[in-house]
Parts: C-alpha cells; sequence; structure tokens
C-alpha cells in the first residue's frame, strides 16, 4: 500500500478533500450556480458512468467520506451464462468513490446540478491490510498511476485528442444524397442538424472542452473535436462528451448511438487517438529543423511500440462483439494491418501532422481510460527497446503477402486471445483489473456465439437449404 507518513491512499486523498481553502473554493460555486444537487460519478470497465446523487448540502460529508457503491457496478452489475453475478459476486465489498476536488462541474442544462469526478479505494474498515488502498479495478485510477508512473520513468507525458464519431436518428434527420455518392462533408446536412452540433459545442464548452472543429461524414455520423491535452483530461472529457450528447438526445427526442459499425452500408464509428510526447513543453515527436511530416527517433520507437502491441491492444481498443465488423468493411478508412505511414489514411498509425500520431485503431465504445492505459504502456516500451516500425507504407494498393505486417484480429475471440498473451498490454491493467476484463468480455463473446442473428435466419431460415 503507498502511504505518506502513514496515511492510507484514502486518507491522503480525505487530506486534499478537506483542506480549507480548497473546501471553500468548490462551496463557493455551489452557492454562486445555485446547486442543490451533486453527481459523485465514476466509470464502468464498459465506460458507463455510474455514481450516486447527494444533496449539495451535505457536501462536506461527501468530501470527507465519499459515497460508497456496490463493488460489482464496475461491471454493470453484470450475470455471466450461469447467472453468476462478475465483479465478485453479491458476497464483494463495497469501493469508497473520492471526488476529485478540481472535476467539479456544473450540468449547463441544469445549474442546480453539480458533478465529479471519482477516485476508487477500498474501504478504509476492511480486514487483512488492505483497507485504504487504490482500488486495483477502478479504470479511471489505474489510469492515473500508469500515466504517472511513465512520466516519472521517462519524463514524458502523452497528450492526447479524440475524434468521436456517432450516429444520430429521428426525425428530419433522415439522410438526403445521391446514389454511389458520399454525404461527408456537406454543409446542408450540417444545417439539417445545426440545432443538435450548436447544443453539443455549447454544452462541451460550458463543461472545459475546447471545442475546435466538426463535420458531417456518413449518413447519420457527426464528428465534433475538441482540444487535445493531457491524456488523463482528454478521457475525462471523452465520457463527458458522450454524456452530453445523450442529454441533447434528449432533449431533441431523437437517437444517439456509439455502435461501431451501426449498419452494413455504412462506415463504422471511429474513435480516432491522436497522441504527442511532451517534455515539459517540448513536443519531442516534432523534429524543429523541418515543417514536412517526419519522426524523430524516439517517434519512431513510439510507433514501433504500438504496432508491436496493436494485435493485443485491438480488445480494448475494439471492446464488443460489433467492434470488428468495422475492421471488416475493407476499403471504408478502418485499419486492417499494424501498419503506419505518412499521412496514409489506410494505416493503423498514421503520421498526420509533424509531432502528432494518428491510432485508428480505437472505435466509438473504447473505454479511454483502458485504451490510454495501454497506449502508455506501447509507447514505454517501444522507447525502451528502441523497436523499429519498419517502412512507411505508401499508398492504399494491396500489400505483397511476403511483407504484409500483422493483421489486426479480426473477431472479440481472437483479439482476446492476443490480449491474454501480451505481459506488456496486460501489465498496463495489473492483474485484478485484467482478469476482470478478460471475464467480461469472455462472456460477451460466449453469449454472441451462442446467439441466433438475423443474418443466419435470413440465410439459413427459409426453407433449410
Amino acid at each position: 500500500m503507498s502511504t505518506v507518513d502513514g496515511l492510507s491512499e484514502l486518507d491522503q486523498h480525505r487530506e486534499r478533500n478537506t483542506d480549507e481553502a480548497a473546501v471553500k473554493a468548490v462551496r463557493d460555486r455551489l452557492t454562486e450556480a445555485g446547486v442543490e444537487y451533486v453527481y459523485y460519478q465514476t466509470v464502468t470497465l464498459t465506460g458507463r458512468v455510474i455514481g450516486k446523487v447527494v444533496p449539495a448540502r451535505h457536501l462536506v460529508r461527501s468530501l470527507e467520506g465519499g459515497v460508497q457503491l456496490h463493488r460489482t457496478g464496475l461491471v454493470d452489475l453484470l450475470t455471466d451464462r450461469r447467472g453468476t453475478l462478475l465483479g465478485g459476486g453479491c458476497g464483494a465489498t463495497e469501493f469508497t468513490a473520492m471526488p476529485d476536488l478540481d472535476t467539479f462541474a456544473v450540468l449547463p442544462w441544469d445549474t442546480r446540478t453539480g458533478r465529479f469526478f471519482c477516485r476508487l479505494y477500498v474501504p478504509g474498515h476492511t480486514l487483512g491490510g488492505a483497507g485504504g488502498r487504490a482500488l486495483a479495478t477502478d479504470p479511471r485510477g489505474n489510469l492515473q498511476r500508469v500515466h504517472a508512473a511513465f512520466t516519472a520513468r521517462t519524463g514524458l507525458e502523452v497528450r492526447s485528442g479524440c475524434e468521436p464519431e456517432l450516429s444520430w436518428s429521428g426525425p428530419g434527420l433522415e439522410p438526403r444524397f445521391r446514389p454511389h455518392t458520399s454525404p461527408a462533408y456537406h454543409i446542408d446536412h450540417l444545417e439539417r442538424y445545426r440545432p443538435i452540433y450548436q447544443k453539443v459545442i455549447e454544452y462541451g464548452q460550458a463543461l472545459g472542452l475546447d471545442m475546435i472543429e466538426g463535420d458531417y461524414e456518413d449518413p447519420g455520423q457527426l464528428e465534433l473535436n475538441w482540444m487535445y491535452d493531457h491524456a488523463d483530461r482528454t478521457a475525462d472529457r471523452l465520457i463527458v462528451h458522450r454524456q452530453i450528447c445523450r442529454q441533447v438526445a434528449r432533449e431533441f427526442d431523437v437517437s444517439v448511438s456509439f455502435m461501431p459499425k451501426p449498419a452494413d452500408d455504412r462506415k463504422g464509428n471511429g474513435c480516432h487517438h491522436n497522441l504527442s510526447l511532451w517534455r515539459g513543453e517540448d513536443n519531442v515527436l516534432a523534429d524543429p529543423r523541418t515543417t514536412r511530416l517526419h519522426l524523430t527517433d524516439i517517434g519512431r520507437y513510439a510507433v514501433g511500440g504500438i504496432l508491436a502491441h496493436t494485435p493485443a491492444m485491438a480488445a480494448v481498443m475494439g471492446p464488443t462483439v460489433n467492434s470488428y465488423k468495422r475492421y471488416w468493411h475493407a476499403g471504408q478508412f478502418a485499419p486492417t494491418h499494424a501498419d503506419w505511414g505518412m499521412d496514409n489514411k489506410t494505416c493503423t498509425v498514421r503520421v498526420s501532422a509533424n509531432g502528432r500520431l494518428e491510432f485508428k485503431l480505437p472505435d466509438a465504445m473504447v473505454n479511454p481510460y483502458l485504451s490510454h492505459a495501454v497506449l502508455i504502456a506501447a509507447i514505454s516500451d517501444g522507447i525502451k527497446n528502441q523497436t523499429d516500425p519498419g517502412p512507411a507504407r505508401e499508398g492504399d494498393g494491396e500489400m505483397p503477402r511476403d511483407c504484409r505486417p500483422t493483421a489486426v484480429p479480426l473477431t472479440l475471440g481472437d483479439a482476446l486471445e492476443k490480449f491474454a498473451a501480451d505481459p506488456v498490454v496486460t501489465g498496463a491493467l495489473g492483474p485484478e483489473l485484467t482478469e476482470l476484463y478478460q471475464t467480461v468480455k469472455a462472456d460477451e463473446w460466449a453469449r454472441f456465439c451462442g446467439s441466433v442473428t438475423d443474418w443466419e435466419r435470413a440465410t439459413y431460415g427459409n426453407d433449410g437449404c
């Protein structure tokens, strides 16, 4: 257990939360905004937001003691095919969710309500010496620990930006375009979505997302981006963006879907991660001697590490059965092999600007805390071993069989096998989080394999022939 002056990690967090100046700053913000209710929220293994609501008048009590939730909540209280409650079962202990004071925000759609993101701990009263430890299965806390250790070891921090693609549907949102063409980038479609994108941007800016640009891509698909930042903050902001989109969908009585491949005839919903490495205010991927697309040595090693672990990271970047339909759909900019190129949109890693890498494997249902943790581990491994990524791929033609790089797994089952066999990737999550993730995803894959789909009914169900 990490202790300072004999204090557990939970006690250290409690001390930070009871600092008089910090408490006063939060209380002043609550009072100024007229906040009456506060969400204490955290994020599950599958990226869902869970937590509790507490009347604002109990602020000090909640800052000191946090809120308690049952540990199985971290896997959405899922039961496996045999009816067993995952994540420890009914007898599992609770966890303590302690708010991070610097994450407080007022919800712009109802200023009577505020929220904190929380870090999770084993309750202090737990027997056996574990009381007060950081909870190993907390995805958000794990990323913070992984990133901090990487920075301490290398002097570097990862900054990232995400490109979330989402599918919207509802009255008046039906796509209209000529056959055999694409509606991508059409301003007319943005105009039809104007109330939606304006409200998403408005709420995003109010909640600390520096919204920078967006476009209409495939039928029903919007991508709205915000400025890159420290990877920990970017992960939080992706979760906030999803919450905003769900709220906007409720307000306009439409639907929003994060499904990676929503239809056979449409492109998938990706969530490309754009990455850079910084030492202080210097981007070590950027060569100041040139403005052309270029990789420094440390950039090459980072790419080498990412590519070496791409097959294993697929289970995190494509976390659902549906994710792999996106990789199957050839010719639609989704990656198929662990390759890289200079501004080549067919590659898994694209050098999209001097000093920036675009990693195209993640999709719209990715858990950003898990994805960033394993990416940091892959980058660290590449730098440590000076991994050569090989030559950049040029063009988008079919590669000769004798020089094709490793293929991306094409099913969740295959991806889980690669994941389990890679100690660098699993090491980024630690044994408890790895085991829990494997258990949840293996059950999801088994359920799908045992399910009869519409495709099977259409193919085999008419006359049995």
